[in-house]
Parts: structure tokens; sequence; C-alpha cells
């Protein structure tokens, strides 16, 4: 699991077809899930073997541990994928894609969550044949708990159909959970927007618009590629998608547009709200400079009365009357509760 994706130097130059594989600690497992309108199995396997798909079931086949290069491997060879593919499947930078081979269709995207306060994302890779989905994914945990409740409960129509049901299921379950991440997003963007507006931001609310506008780079960069993937998926002339699947794929398709109206709106939404951030600094600015102004003219003539006075010439006819100092002081103050006066009339206060 990644946070961002960075191309690492030691993947370039390698031959075509060439296993990357990831550096995780986790133990490769096999989960299957076999079932028609009467049945449904579920077991766990360590070994991948043709054996493991049944007739007579839609079997679903989930690889959770792709850094096992060797299990991939063996998987590949079974049901003769091509050398492209298992590098795809591996190469956990691969950009989402889509790919139609002569038995198979695959589907690779990343599966997002959140981890904290940050946003990580996975890549999964599904496989349709013909009566079976087999799923290959980094690390345990995912969004497929929704299709197994309704597999194991009979909810839908998932049990009556064909294995491109479960593979459109599939994919529009990891679409839906994107809503889920630019729902918290979006919450986070309007209670910001509102202190923005309000001018009630702290010190680290540039921080905060700046982690948020990564993220919501980071969303479009994983779900712009999404936009082709679907669009074509749903026109795709092949034998392992039914006509019907395809109306199902073409509401995946809409809800990624749906998805990138959105981002496109925080997206815009950002952007104001750092103008109206930066704004709301620049004005603060010059409210203190402008009370700092007023203040500098309200002493300038003080100043120059108190310079006046204070120079040391022995003829002064002022220094000898005994008013002559409470007369000064009172006249300083005047001239200062006029300039307030003037300057309040003005708005300048």
């Amino acid at each position: 699991m990644r946070k961002f994706s960075r191309i690492k130097s030691s993947e370039i130059g390698h031959t075509p077809g060439t296993l990357h594989g990831i550096e995780e600690e986790i133990n490769a497992e096999i989960e299957i899930i076999q079932f028609n309108e009467e049945t449904v199995k579920r077991k766990a396997t360590e070994k991948f073997t043709l054996s493991l798909i049944e007739s007579g079931f839609i079997n679903w086949i989930n690889i959770t541990g792709i850094h096992d290069v060797e299990l991939v491997k063996e998987v590949g060879e079974a049901i003769d994928l091509h050398p492209l593919t298992l590098e795809d499947i591996t190469n956990t930078r691969q950009r989402p894609k889509k790919e139609e081979f002569d038995n198979y269709i695959i589907t690779i995207l990343d599966m997002l969550s959140y981890q904290g306060e940050y946003i990580q994302s996975e890549q999964v890779s599904l496989i349709l044949l013909e009566n079976t989905i087999i799923t290959f994914q980094e690390a345990h945990g995912d969004d497929f708990n929704p299709v197994r409740v309704r597999i194991e409960e009979n909810k839908g129509q998932i049990r009556k159909k064909g294995a491109d049901y479960l593979y459109y299921a599939l994919l529009d379950a990891i679409v839906d959970n994107y809503f889920n991440i630019l729902e918290r997003n979006e919450e986070v963007l309007e209670d910001l927007d509102d202190l923005v507006v309000a001018a009630k931001t702290g010190p680290d609310t540039l921080e905060i618009i700046q982690n948020l506008k990564q993220e919501i780079v980071f969303l479009r960069k994983t779900i712009w590629p999404l936009n082709t993937i679907f669009g074509n998926l749903y026109r795709v002339e092949s034998p392992l998608l039914s006509k019907e699947t395809d109306y199902y794929l073409r509401d995946v398709y809409d809800h990624i547009g749906q998805l990138m109206d959105e981002i496109d709106v925080a997206r815009d939404m950002l952007s104001s709200m750092l103008d109206i951030y930066l704004s709301n600094k620049s004005n603060k600015m010059n409210e203190v400079m402008q009370f700092l102004t007023v203040i500098s003219t309200i002493f300038i003539p003080l100043t120059f009365i108190a310079g006046v006075y204070g120079m040391n010439f022995k003829f002064m006819p002022e220094l000898d009357y005994k008013i002559a100092y409470p007369a000064v002081m009172f006249l300083m103050l005047i001239i200062a509760v006029v300039q307030l006066i003037y300057f309040k009339r003005k708005k300048w206060l």
C-alpha cells in the first residue's frame, strides 16, 4: 500500500514481462467463493490449481499478496495469462488500465481508503474468465465485503447472474468507495471554507489547504483514467460480457463522470479558498498598516511642537509664562482630538 506513486529506479530498464513484486511482510492467501442460485461454498487454500475452478458454479478467487511472484506465475501459467499481464499485476505503480485478450479481460485500478488522516492506495487487478473472476490485491482488507454479503445472503440478482455480473459488482464496489473518500474530503472542505470566509483561520490553515490540494490532485490522478476504462468497457464486443451487463457497466461509467465533476468542484473550491485566505491576510495587514499610519499622523504635529520647544535657544518668550506648559499640552490635546474626529468622519478608524 502507498500514499503516492513513485517509480523506483530499480524498475527502469527491465526486460518486458519481468515481475517486480513489492516488499511486504504478509502471507499470501487464496480465498475461493463459489456460488450458484442454490448454494454458496467458501474456502481458503495456499496453492493455485485449475481444479479450484468448478463448472456449474461462478468462481471468485481472491488472491492477497502479489509480492509472491511465484504464486502469480503459477496463476498465469494455469490460466494462460500474457507475460505483460503478469508484469502489470505485480507492478503496483501501474496506471489504471483495461485490456482484452482472447480468453480474458483484465482491469487494473486503485482501491482507496483512509489510514488515519491520509489516503492510502492499493492496486487491485480483476481478471474476467468464462465463469470465473480472479482478483489480485496487495494486502488484506478491501471494498468487497458488501459483495460477499450479497452472495452469502442471496441479496439482489448476483446469484442468478454470470461471472460478468460479479465482475461489474466488484468494480462498482470500488467506485462506490471513491464517493465515501470524496464525501469525507468535502466535509473538511466545507468546514474550512466557513472558517476562511469568516476570517477565523489559524496559522496552520495554509498547510491544511495545501494538504487538501495534494489529496485532490491524487484523487484526480487515480480516478481520471477510469473515465476512459469504463467508457470503453461497456462497448467491448466480447463473449465474456453480456449485453445486459453492458448497461450496468454504463451506470458505473456515469458514476465516474459524477466523481470527476465533484473533484473539479473541490479543486475550484480550494483555489477560491486560497485566494480568500490570502486576501484576508492582505486585508488584515492593511488594517494594521492603516492603524499605524493614523497613529503616526496624529503624532507628527505633536512631535513638531515638542521639537520646537525642545530647542535650546536662550530667548524663547513662551518659556517665561506660567501657563506656557499647560497651554502647549492643551494645544497638543486639541490637535489630537481634532485629527481623531476627522479620521472618524472619513471612516479611517
